[in-house]
C-alpha cells in the first residue's frame, strides 16, 4: 500500500507549521538516543521522508529513509540559568519555529538538561503534515514505556515505481468519492476588527496556565457544557480582558476550533485529519452566564466542521493563499484542545511529570492557545507573537484568573 498524504496534509505541508509537546522527565532517563532508536521502528511515519511524485502520479508520498540515523534527530542542549520554566519555553519555542529539514524524516527531539530540580525535558516537534495531535499523542504513547507490542515491518522497502505510482493516482481518481466527512462551510460573517488581527513576525512567545480536568469538568457540567466549552470560556474572558485594557472593546471574538475526523488513533495512521469549526463566542458578562451561552453555541454548531482543504487549494491556484492568511478577519484566534493520557506515564523507568504542548500562530492570527490534559492536570500553553502582543504576560495571568474562577 502507498502512504500517500491527504488533501489536509497538502494543505500542512503547505503552511509549514509545527507541533509538539514538551514531556518534563523527573530526572534524566540515561541513553534516550538509544531508546528512541530503538522505538521509533514502531511509528513507520518516523522513519520515512516525504518526495514529491513526477507529474500525474498524485499527490506526495511517503518513502522508507534507507539513510535514517538517530543521531540527526537526537539533540540534546543544556538550559541556561536559572533552569525554570520560563527558560524551557524559550527553548521550546525557538524549536517549534525552527523549520525541519524536508530532506528528512520531520520530526525532532531534544533533551534538555539543567533544569531545577534536576528534572530534564524531552522537547518533541513534528512537522503538521507528519501527525496531527492525537496523532502526536500515538507517537508519544509508542515512545514511552509500556508500550503495546507492534509488528516491525522491513525497513527500508523501496520506494515505489512511477508506474505503480500513476497506477494507484488513477485508481483514486475513477473511485467513487467517500461521503463527505464534512458538513457545507458556515463561516461566521468578517469578525470585528480589533489588535488580534495584526500581521506577525518570526518569533513566537509561550506561557503556560494550569488548572484540573476535574475542576473543568464540574464547571461545565453545571452549565450544560463540556470541558471545552469551559476551556473557551476562560479563554473569551481573558482575551476580552486585555482587548478592554488596549481600548478594544469587543462583545464578540470569532475562535476556530479543530476538530478532529481521524478515523484511527493509533501511530500506523499518522498525518494531519482536522477539521475545523469558527464559532462566534461572548467575551462579556459573569463567567457562568457566558460559560452557558457557549455551551449553547457550540452544541448548535458542532455539524458545521468543515475541511479548509478545498478553500486553501482555490487560494493557492489564485496565488493569494499567503496574501490571505496574512490579511484575513475571519478568525480572531485559535483554541485546541487535545485529551491527552489519563495514566501517569514513564520514559526509560523515570516518571513523566507534565506535559506540556507546543504550537504556533499562522497568519496574521497574533495569539493562539493550545490545551493538553494529563491524568488530572490540565495545562493551556499561550502562543503569541511577542511584538504583537506585548502584554502576554497580563494576557496569561487574566487566563489564569478566568480558570480559578470557575471552580
Amino acid at each position: 500500500m502507498i502512504d500517500r498524504t491527504s488533501s489536509d496534509d497538502v494543505v500542512s505541508l503547505a503552511s509549514g507549521m509545527q507541533v509538539g509537546a514538551v514531556v518534563v522527565l523527573e530526572r534524566d532517563p540515561g541513553d534516550v538516543e538509544a531508546l528512541l532508536a530503538d522505538r521509533v521502528r514502531t511509528v513507520p511515519r518516523l522513519r520515512r521522508r516525504l518526495i514529491r511524485t513526477p507529474f500525474g502520479c498524485g499527490r506526495p508520498v511517503w518513502v522508507d529513509d534507507a539513510g535514517f540515523d538517530i543521531s540527526r534527530h537526537v539533540h540534546r542542549v543544556l538550559c541556561p540559568a536559572p533552569g525554570d520554566e520560563s527558560a524551557l519555553l524559550d527553548i521550546a519555542s525557538s524549536l517549534v519555529t525552527r523549520p525541519l529539514p524536508r530532506s528528512s524524516p520531520l520530526w525532532s527531539a531534544t533533551l534538555v538538561t539543567g533544569l531545577a530540580e534536576d528534572r530534564v525535558a524531552l522537547i518533541l516537534v513534528f512537522h503538521h503534515v507528519l501527525s496531527d495531535g492525537i496523532g502526536g499523542l500515538a507517537v508519544l504513547t509508542n515512545l514511552v514505556d509500556g508500550a503495546p507490542s507492534a509488528e516491525l515491518a522491513p525497513f527500508p522497502v523501496p520506494p515505489p515505481s512511477r508506474r505503480r505510482l500513476a497506477k494507484d493516482a488513477w485508481a483514486a481518481r475513477l473511485r467513487p468519492p467517500e461521503r463527505a466527512s464534512f458538513a457545507r462551510p458556515r463561516w461566521p460573517s468578517l469578525g470585528a476588527r480589533c489588535s488580534l488581527n495584526r500581521p506577525t513576525g518570526p518569533r513566537r512567545q509561550q506561557t503556560i496556565a494550569r488548572t484540573s480536568v476535574h475542576r473543568l469538568h464540574t464547571a461545565a457540567h453545571r452549565c450544560g457544557g463540556t470541558v471545552n466549552d469551559a476551556l473557551l470560556t476562560a479563554v473569551t474572558g481573558a482575551l476580552g480582558t486585555v482587548l478592554n485594557g488596549r481600548g478594544d472593546h469587543v462583545d464578540e471574538l470569532v475562535v476556530s476550533i479543530p476538530v478532529s475526523t481521524r478515523r484511527s488513533t493509533t501511530a500506523a495512521h499518522l498525518g494531519n485529519s482536522t477539521g475545523v469549526m469558527p464559532v462566534p463566542l461572548p467575551t462579556g458578562g459573569d463567567h457562568w452566564s457566558r460559560l452557558t451561552r457557549i455551551a449553547a453555541i457550540t452544541r448548535s454548531h458542532k455539524k458545521t466542521v468543515t475541511s479548509v482543504a478545498p478553500i486553501f487549494r482555490t487560494l493557492k491556484v489564485l496565488g493569494v493563499a499567503d496574501w490571505f492568511m496574512n490579511h484575513q478577519r475571519m478568525v480572531h484566534t485559535v483554541v485546541t484542545n487535545v485529551h491527552g493520557p489519563d495514566q501517569p506515564m514513564r520514559l526509560g523507568g523515570v516518571p513523566v511529570v507534565s506535559l506540556v504542548p507546543l504550537s504556533a500562530t499562522t497568519g496574521n492570527v497574533t495569539v493562539a492557545f493550545a490545551a493538553l490534559s494529563y491524568a488530572d492536570a490540565f495545562t493551556i500553553t499561550v502562543v503569541a507573537d511577542p511584538d504583537r502582543v506585548p502584554d502576554l504576560r497580563v494576557l496569561t495571568e487574566a487566563l489564569q484568573t478566568e480558570l480559578d474562577l470557575l471552580g
